[in-house]
């Protein structure tokens, strides 16, 4: 399946829930926010939420400092 992660189209294998691409691209799920389609997820969503075609996903990572 394609999907549109941070403004770039990528090939993921189909059944892919956001936490299950977080794991694969070795993303910590704690250090992140995960918009779905303008939509952002909850983090206890991560392991239901099911990837479909065509979705434009975002990830954000967290930055510390001062």
């Amino acid at each position: 399946m394609k999907l549109i992660l941070n403004g770039n189209e990528t090939e993921f294998s189909d059944d892919l829930t956001v936490a299950g691409l977080l794991k694969n691209l070795e993303i910590e799920p704690v250090r992140v926010a995960v918009e779905v389609n303008l939509n952002i997820l909850k983090k206890c969503d991560f392991k239901k939420h099911v990837l479909k075609d065509g979705d434009a996903v975002e990830i954000v990572n967290f930055v510390g400092g001062g």
